[in-house]
């Protein structure tokens, strides 16, 4: 069967671990087709020759997103008294902090939405490609004046386990470094805004150089799609003289330290007066 846009495959060489949309059909120099693919459930993007993939069957499809969701209603569960407590704070007049979410994927925009309001909080989530985000995230903050940012989407490692700090060895990386570099125009520090960045196996260093308080992948390793979500939200529901720690943090998500790390930063909830 043609593999072609839209479709959900596995890589043969690497044992079909992870599963693929097929993003775009190009040609090399060669003539040869290869496919530009976006991680299913997960944050990474990455590219393969045609003849190396292989098509996904539904019931295996329907499986992978079962478990997926499962892992994010888990989440959901674990604070579903959280909206209902967000409705009462704000009758007490408790501010908890906005979120301003940029996302490089549509689907997973649309996840971290439903996200964000089973849980209560105050979040406007923008559906921005990866190498768009640095040049309207001014708008963007001014329009919106978050307290928290997150800036993420697909991103990969082009060699795998090899110049860990060459940006050109990363997908996407360049461009998130280059919206928190323009974001810290507008925010300055992490008390005017607490900015996370990166997806998976995102340049980390890089990231945090350009002034990110949280960043993705020390271990250069596949991220959850919810753990940015899982950063933004510890920051938005602490009150502002309690410091979050990256430990706080790396406990709440899948892979701890190796999948997301950083400087820590203040709370933003507060009493509004």
């Amino acid at each position: 069967m043609r593999i072609k846009k839209g479709d959900i495959v596995g890589r043969k060489s690497y044992g079909k671990d992870v599963f693929f949309i097929v993003d775009k059909i190009l040609k090399s120099r060669m003539n040869k087709e290869f496919a530009l693919l976006k991680g299913l459930n997960i944050r990474i993007m990455a590219d393969s020759p045609i003849e190396d993939l292989e098509m996904i069957s539904k019931q295996e499809v329907l499986n992978s997103i079962k478990l997926s969701d499962m892992y994010l209603e888990t989440r959901i569960k674990k604070n579903s008294q959280r909206k209902k407590t967000s409705e009462q704070l704000t009758r007490q007049r408790i501010y908890t902090g906005k979120i301003l979410h940029l996302d490089g994927d549509r689907k997973y925009s649309e996840k971290s939405a439903r996200y964000y309001n089973k849980i209560g909080l105050n979040a406007v989530i923008k559906n921005i490609t990866e190498n768009r985000q640095s040049k309207v995230i001014i708008p963007l903050l001014n329009k919106y004046n978050p307290d928290i940012l997150v800036i993420t989407g697909h991103d990969a490692m082009l060699k795998n386990g090899t110049n860990y700090n060459n940006i050109y060895n990363y997908r996407n990386s360049r461009h998130f470094i280059n919206t928190v570099k323009e974001a810290r125009t507008w925010g300055v520090n992490s008390d005017k805004l607490v900015i996370f960045a990166g997806a998976c196996q995102s340049f980390y260093e890089g990231i945090m150089s350009a002034g990110a308080d949280f960043a993705s992948s020390p271990g250069r390793i596949l991220i959850d799609f919810v753990d940015p979500l899982i950063v933004a939200e510890k920051i938005a529901v602490t009150e502002e003289y309690k410091f979050v720690s990256i430990n706080e943090i790396a406990k709440e998500v899948k892979e701890g330290l190796r999948g997301i790390s950083g400087i820590g930063a203040r709370g933003k909830s507060r009493i509004i007066e």
